[in-house]
């Protein structure tokens, strides 16, 4: 199973005070067996502005060692994803989605990545395919 992974996933396994740090780890822990996880370059730079800011240099850069470490496949943002994520933001202007979501979700669509280890409820709004019927499957639910 191919799974997006979301910066608030990598940040709640990072950071031990997060309430969702319990959550993170245990879905992390079954996910780990039999799953592709995949994020964006994107997530690394959000991860690591999130981290630095809140945890210091020290724990930033573990982070970052952490996702270039081969546990994650980390996908290029392309310029025409950007334009799509443009997009995006247009579309969803009364949520407050970052570029980052937007861009995720365009990497989530164009990879055919219909799960995200998650806890942004905009993957859960976010409506793609025909007839904008389909939504991303969020983990944990």
């Amino acid at each position: 199973m191919k799974i997006f992974v979301d910066t608030s996933a990598f940040y709640a396994l990072a950071d031990e005070s997060d309430r969702y740090h319990k959550a993170a780890r245990n879905t992390y822990e079954s996910l780990i067996p039999d799953a592709q996880l995949f994020a964006s370059d994107y997530v690394l730079v959000e991860c690591w502005f999130l981290a630095r800011s809140r945890l210091g240099r020290k724990a930033a850069l573990q982070l970052w060692d952490g996702l270039t470490s081969g546990i994650v496949q980390l996908i290029k943002v392309e310029l025409q994803d950007l334009s799509q994520a443009r997009e995006l933001l247009e579309r969803y202007a009364d949520q407050d989605l970052s570029l980052v979501d937007a861009a995720s979700f365009v990497i989530m669509e164009r990879q055919r990545i219909h799960s995200a280890f998650t806890f942004d409820p905009h993957f859960q709004i976010h409506r793609f395919g025909k007839g904008k019927a389909r939504r991303f499957k969020v983990i944990p639910a």
